[in-house]
């Protein structure tokens, strides 16, 4: 394993950078933060001033053509993430690229296909997965803890008060399903360790033509049932229960936890609920060290492009479902 450290720059300002990713790569043990870009070269220097970011550039491009940085992080507005991420790898970056990852699968698949064409490696910043609570789910469910996984449910809800939020702007890929809802489906599919074969959804769309709300089923093989709910205009919602045929999971602030001490509620036939304690951690931080270990050891990611590909497919059905008027689509294999 190389001591190497990855020296990484942020394309934008987003709330996202400056709160979460940004810091995360600043207290990794393998990266450092050598510069952020903006379109506006003040707004880049204010923002360097005030995140602790040695470098700032008035540009994406400036940055790209930067030889001293060899990662970028992308917390662009959704429909900004296939153009941008094309850019970078095409000028030799590896990329970190906030989630969603794409607005459609075959942009997903562009995006892989210029990474591999460049021999950099490509990610989505799903940072929960890399959670030891999400981990320590996934191996209960694969020791079989619960019997046949049967039914999945899920929800990740806030309010919004601004009407200008670019969540609401459907030129820029907003709505609740990509911003939120986008966590449930990758959820389920994770859990249920295979992809649907059939969805339906439901949607309430805002003033400006984005799905404010929804509520969606997933059906997977074997019988296996995923239901989610996802919105921009209710009160802070983030759980998901797994249920099975001896037992259920049920798992509180699932997506942002927080760096502190978190449970897996396990109930099983007779028995008294248990808890499992798993210790705080800045599950950012996890993330970015794992994408900078690959790099740095030239090793895959546990989560590639093509994954990605996969969570937008089931997305576009769930889309496609909204539009029929809640009709049955189903995803072929």
């Amino acid at each position: 394993m190389s001591d190497k450290r990855l020296r990484w720059g942020v394309i934008g300002t987003a709330n996202i950078g400056r709160w979460a990713v940004n810091p995360a790569i600043q207290a990794s043990s393998n990266g450092e933060l050598v510069a952020v870009a903006s379109r506006d070269e003040v707004r880049a220097r204010q923002f360097a001033d005030q995140g602790n970011i040695p470098e700032s550039c008035g540009s994406y491009d400036e940055l790209l053509a930067d030889d001293g940085i060899e990662a970028v992080y992308i917390p662009l507005p959704n429909s900004l993430h296939r153009e941008w991420t094309i850019k970078a790898v095409e000028a030799g970056k590896h990329v970190l690229c906030e989630k969603p990852l794409a607005m459609s699968e075959a942009e997903c698949m562009q995006m892989s296909a210029a990474a591999e064409a460049n021999g950099v490696k490509l990610m989505e910043a799903f940072m929960y997965r890399f959670h030891p609570r999400t981990e320590k789910v996934l191996q209960m469910l694969r020791e079989g803890l619960l019997g046949d996984v049967r039914m999945i449910s899920s929800v990740f809800t806030f309010r919004l008060t601004r009407p200008d939020n670019i969540r609401f702007d459907p030129q820029l890929g907003g709505g609740s399903l990509m911003d939120v809802g986008c966590y449930c489906v990758n959820l389920s599919r994770t859990a249920a360790g295979c992809e649907p074969v059939e969805v339906q959804a439901i949607a309430v769309q805002s003033n400006s033509g984005v799905d404010e709300m929804m509520a969606g089923s997933l059906r997977f093989p074997n019988d296996l049932l995923a239901t989610f709910q996802c919105g921009l205009n209710t009160r802070r919602r983030e759980s998901y229960e797994i249920g099975g045929t001896e037992g259920y999971l049920r798992v509180a602030d699932a997506f942002l936890p927080g760096e502190g001490d978190v449970v897996i509620e396990e109930h099983r036939d007779n028995a008294e609920a248990e808890f499992h304690p798993i210790p705080g951690v800045d599950e950012y931080r996890n993330m970015v060290e794992h994408f900078a270990r690959c790099v740095l050891d030239d090793t895959d990611p546990r989560y590639p492009a093509t994954e990605a590909a996969l969570n937008m497919r089931t997305i576009e059905a769930l889309y496609s479902s909204v539009r029929a008027g809640g009709s049955t689509v189903k995803i072929p294999s």
